[in-house]
């Protein structure tokens, strides 16, 4: 039976559908074109391995990216389930594993999912809230230590550099420039009360004892970064030795993108954020219960009654200029930052005041001082006595030392912070790249292309949500104003669309980080666009089917090149981490 023109057409436009979407062996089709070759003495698309041209069909080792897809098709190689299980349990299952022990803490279970696809989606962004984190705390610890010596100044601080997971506030801030108070107003209703009467000192010292647990190292945590180390270590030596075993689904590149994980889960690990959202809840109306009760004893049972707090950790979302800041889980510290530097500060200047004029012999209520050697023990020292008016004077700092809403050397850390971050991500993502880079094909393929983007959606995410955090913090200066600035009403516009599109991406980028190392083990890449480096190579692309020896210890080189850069990148951020840290603990014990 003879088939018409349209039939044999039909079953043309299937074979050839058929040979695309077919596995491919790059081998066994390599062996058919140089048989072809000889066969017909055409050497057209026949090259060796440096893409030139060759005289003699036996010495092809590399084909044109044209012949590659005409006589090989363009579709990958098999799949291979020992390769791909073997590869994905050795490199990626252990830093999946390592995810579970960042910490989250958060009041809804959306709230941790979302910490966790922000790390994966911006490693920049997960440094950068650790490192600013540990240096906002240096930073007050050390205001404190060289300025301020008041009762409940250790307490203070502690408490101030414990509660960075949290939307921290001093409710009417700005009360130092507005001195004149209803007379009626609460012994304990604003900060400079908290900070002075000598009752709310169970409250200073019950709620730094209350926040100061840790969620440090647990044997499930040690495990996995142990397991992490240890996998990483033997993958990289057993790949090391045999380099073109299986080399386009070698786990290098993808180990060494996944190796900033493992300082960023040792830094928080260290540091210890309180970021349990139920626990700093009770532990704050625990310790306000308690200084309830001193208030209630110090006014012999009749204790003023309190209808504002001076500080609070909880907030609505019409309390806050993004919804970010009430999210605990750490991560989300970036969009905190701005705000809890300007409510330390202010602290910190209250404690200021109040210590100099303590030291100048300055009481709250009169012009008396009374030696306090001299007063019976146990009872309140009366230069510390005084009406809310009198407290807020006394604390209120001079015209010269008022607090900016931008506090001190901010940007500087976050200067720092950044770079830190943007350190470990390119040296790992960039170990990730140089081993793509150099495996032949050289140059930038889709291996390559896939980290490239990863890294550059992971600064992109972070660019985005920090400029997001600086303009909400901007316009959070003229939220009390009415009517508010144009300003910053557009600053507040702008920042709400850079954080949803950062989010956005970072869920989209966590997905391209799991996918681009999912598809290195199971030969997905393994196609002729791929293996032909066509991003940067463009017509003259070709394929290396057959390395050579040159090219197997050029790529040794640049994989063992890859690996170190990778672990110094790591053990540099961990080496600042811990700067940081015994920094932290020296002023502690000094202060």
């Amino acid at each position: 039976m003879r088939l018409n023109k349209g039939s044999q057409a039909c079953l043309l436009l299937l074979a050839h559908a058929a040979r695309q979407v077919a596995a491919v062996n790059f081998t066994q089709c390599l062996s058919t074109i140089v048989q072809n070759a000889d066969a017909t003495n055409n050497l057209s698309g026949l090259l060796n391995g440096e893409g030139q041209p060759v005289a003699n069909a036996s010495d092809t080792k590399a084909i044109s990216y044209w012949l590659c897809t005409s006589a090989c098709g363009a579709g990958p190689e098999p799949f291979q389930w020992s390769v791909f299980s073997q590869e994905f349990s050795a490199w990626l299952l252990p830093f999946l594993a390592l995810i579970s022990q960042l910490p989250f803490g958060g009041q809804y279970r959306l709230d941790n999912l979302m910490s966790a696809l922000l790390t994966v989606g911006s490693p920049v962004l997960a440094g950068y809230s650790l490192i600013v984190t540990l240096l906002n705390s240096c930073w007050i610890h050390r205001r404190f230590r060289q300025s301020v010596d008041y009762p409940n100044a250790r307490s203070a601080v502690s408490i101030l550099s414990s509660l960075q997971q949290v939307p921290l506030r001093v409710c009417f801030a700005d009360l130092p420039s507005l001195i004149i108070l209803p007379e009626n107003d609460s012994w304990w209703r604003y900060l400079p009360s908290l900070i002075i009467l000598p009752e709310n000192d169970s409250w200073w010292r019950c709620f730094a004892e209350f926040v100061d647990y840790t969620h440090t190292w647990s044997i499930a945590s040690a495990t996995s970064i142990a397991w992490v180390i240890i996998a990483y270590v033997l993958t990289v030596a057993n790949s090391l030795s045999d380099v073109y075993a299986n080399v386009q689904s070698q786990g290098e590149a993808t180990g060494s993108m996944w190796l900033w994980l493992i300082p960023i889960v040792v830094g928080w690990l260290q540091l210890s954020p309180k970021c349990d959202f139920v626990r700093l809840e009770a532990a704050y109306e625990r310790a306000e219960r308690l200084g309830r009760a001193a208030i209630a004893a110090a006014h012999r049972g009749q204790a003023p009654a309190i209808t504002q707090r001076a500080l609070t950790i909880t907030a609505t979302e019409e309390d806050v200029m993004s919804p970010d800041e009430l999210h605990t889980p750490p991560v989300f510290n970036y969009s905190r930052s701005l705000r809890w530097a300007s409510t330390a500060e202010t602290t910190f200047l209250m404690f200021k005041r109040a210590t100099e004029r303590s030291r100048d012999g300055i009481p709250v209520r009169g012009t008396a001082w009374v030696d306090p050697q001299t007063r019976s023990p146990g009872a309140a020292d009366p230069n510390r006595l005084g009406s809310c008016q009198e407290t807020a004077a006394y604390c209120a700092p001079p015209h010269d030392e008022r607090g900016s809403h931008w506090a001190p050397g901010v940007f500087t850390r976050m200067a720092v912070a950044s770079c830190a971050a943007l350190a470990l991500q390119w040296g790992t993502v960039g170990a990730a790249f140089i081993v793509a880079y150099f495996t032949p094909t050289t140059k930038i393929g889709c291996r390559s292309m896939s980290y490239l983007a990863y890294g550059g959606f992971s600064t992109l995410i972070w660019v985005l949500l920090l400029t997001s955090s600086i303009l909400a913090h901007y316009s959070a200066a003229y939220s009390r104003r009415m009517p508010e600035p144009l300003s910053a009403r557009m600053a507040l516009g702008l920042s709400h669309w850079l954080r949803w599109t950062g989010k956005l991406l970072a869920i989209v980028n966590s997905a391209v980080v799991i996918l681009a190392s999912v598809f290195q083990y199971s030969s997905f890449y393994d196609r002729c666009y791929c293996n032909s480096s066509v991003f940067s190579r463009g017509g003259g692309a070709y394929a290396v089917i057959i390395e050579t020896a040159a090219q197997a210890a050029q790529a040794k080189s640049a994989w063992i090149g890859a690996v170190a850069l990778a672990c110094v990148s790591a053990a540099g951020f961990l080496g600042l981490l811990n700067v940081l840290v015994d920094r932290i603990a020296r002023l502690e014990v000094a202060s």
